[in-house]
């Protein structure tokens, strides 16, 4: 069974449209709470990233998928428990990045009206 894609594509994307593509799936605070629990803690099962979140399974599981999809994690079968971890130190080498040049543009970025906020968040922050 072929696996379909989360986002489409231009019939013939330039790469400017495939870096957007894969930054669109570190703009969801949910993907971007779930990578920094895996950097904080190493690998996690999904009852676990549940519990810390605060969010269902299939929520949770859904945002694991495209994470997974991408390339920002990978996972480790243990008997009957998925275990999630950052696929590639790139991966956190990037968002520690992403903090640093946030840090000297968090008054921009805060008071910007051209990129929308979030449209929701879990009352349980990581």
């Amino acid at each position: 069974m072929t696996q379909l894609a989360p986002f489409r594509l231009p019939e013939a994307p330039v790469e400017t449209d495939l870096v957007a593509k894969y930054f669109r799936a570190l703009g969801d605070p949910t993907r971007l709470r779930i990578l920094e629990l895996l950097r904080a803690e190493g690998e996690l099962p999904v009852g676990a990233l549940v519990g810390r979140l605060g969010l269902s399974q299939p929520n949770v599981s859904n945002h694991l998928a495209c994470l997974r999809w991408c390339g920002f994690v990978d996972t480790r079968r243990e008997h009957r428990t998925v275990h999630y971890r950052i696929a590639d130190g790139r991966v956190d080498e990037l968002i520690a990045l992403a903090h640093a040049l946030l840090a000297d543009n968090e008054e921009h970025v805060a008071a910007c009206c051209r990129v929308p906020a979030a449209a929701t968040r879990s009352s349980k922050e990581v």
